[in-house]
């Protein structure tokens, strides 16, 4: 019998696309486990946080992906989004880099983020996103943290960020498939 499909969806910042380093990587990491299906979206049409997180659920609907085996990933509004997304709908795993999370005049910037798994990766030298109103909700919804002495981008941290989302993903596959 075959396994269900699990589903991964990366969401890019915004200034960046789907193509870009980081997430190019994380979906390369995805696609070496079996059964999952990664798919950058490509959020370039709007700087909009809203039309961005519609674009996310469109996806997910569009593929039929059960929430309870979708794994979200994004990286600074990316990271929103998803962050977002599972405050709506309740998801496997999300793992979110520089979130653009506790911001003021964002909208909905502090989301109950309801995934199973949850993971944010950070950069001291965030200058876009301050670390610390993010380490405060991590702190206050218990979301296992790492930061790193890097900028907004990770650009220094890369080969990090996606050893860390490839224990993620190991993480959440184990609970779907335990042995």
């Amino acid at each position: 019998m075959p396994r269900e499909i699990i589903h991964l969806f990366l969401s890019h910042g915004l200034e960046s696309g789907p193509g870009s380093t980081k997430i190019q990587a994380m979906k390369q990491a995805a696609e070496a486990f079996p059964g999952i299906c990664a798919e950058a979206i490509d959020h370039r049409s709007s700087k909009d946080p809203d039309v961005r997180l519609q674009q996310m659920r469109a996806a997910m609907d569009e593929a039929s992906a059960d929430p309870a085996r979708t794994i979200l990933a994004g990286s600074s509004m990316g990271g929103w989004v998803c962050a977002q997304t599972s405050a709506l709908t309740p998801v496997l795993g999300c793992f979110l880099l520089a979130p653009a999370l506790a911001l003021p005049r964002y909208p909905q910037s502090s989301p109950v983020i309801q995934a199973k798994h949850t993971r944010i990766i950070h950069g001291w030298d965030d200058d876009v996103v301050p670390a610390m109103p993010v380490l405060e909700l991590a702190r206050e919804q218990r979301i296992t943290t790492l930061v790193l002495p890097d900028g907004h981008r990770l650009q220094n941290s890369v080969d990090t960020v996606v050893r860390e989302f490839t224990l993620f993903v190991k993480n959440c596959l184990s609970e779907l498939n335990p042995s």
